[in-house]
């Protein structure tokens, strides 16, 4: 099971394991890890976990989240990783059962005939309780630019691909988890708020830009 261990000055204070999907960090008392000071926001940072796989999100906090001292915005944790917010610091520790290594969400592939395959974050080990399957808010991708400006694409499916072939080709996966943008071919990169989508899943959010061969589409969701 992952987790986080909360420090200040070198003391630590607190160890919060990962054993839910999300986890708020803020300075209001509603947040799952409440840091009571005045550098952290109200509602500063989420944890989004999935599987054995955690994403760091800033919350467009005042002072910003760091990620081993490089500000981030959305970010895919690794073991090790250390998360400052404020002057506190957040270690991210990844533990593996067995010593096996577990393959990331971004190893999950899309079938050439539009079918996903099963997560890791859907997962469920034998004996646990069946989580509550909570449908995501229904969404789309609104054309920003290019002859289809204003045109509407809705993210009904499983997996919705779209691109430019031999260029670049992504797809947007529907989880009960949310809405995550993936990698499928091309040299070229697809670009979420300015940044960079690696071949891990990327987690979208309402009002993302998604740059897509130089096509901007805007993530929106319906409720």
């Amino acid at each position: 099971m992952s987790r986080l261990i909360l420090s200040l000055d070198g003391q630590v204070l607190k160890e919060i394991k990962l054993d839910k999907e999300r986890l708020s960090i803020g300075r209001r008392p509603h947040n799952d890890l409440q840091i009571d000071n005045l550098a952290v926001s109200g509602q500063h940072a989420l944890i989004t976990t999935l599987g054995h796989d955690s994403f760091l999100e800033d919350l467009d906090s005042t002072n910003g989240t760091s990620v081993n001292g490089s500000p981030v915005k959305k970010y895919h944790l690794h073991d090790g990783d250390l998360i400052e917010i404020g002057k506190y610091k957040l270690k991210y520790t990844r533990e593996m059962s067995d010593g096996a290594e577990t393959p990331d969400l971004g190893a999950t592939l899309v079938m050439r005939t539009g079918i996903a395959a099963t997560p890791i974050g859907d997962t469920v080990a034998l004996g646990e309780k069946q989580p509550k399957v909570v449908a995501p808010p229904e969404a789309l991708l609104r054309v920003g630019t290019g002859p289809n400006a204003g045109k509407e694409l809705p993210l009904s499916k499983e997996s919705t691909r779209f691109g430019k072939p031999g260029v670049l080709v992504v797809a947007v996966l529907k989880r009960p988890q949310g809405y995550f943008l993936q990698h499928l071919e091309g040299e070229q990169r697809a670009a979420v708020n300015g940044h960079p989508v690696g071949d891990q899943l990327y987690p979208l959010v309402h009002r993302d830009k998604v740059d897509v061969a130089g096509i901007e589409l805007e993530v929106v969701f319906k409720s």
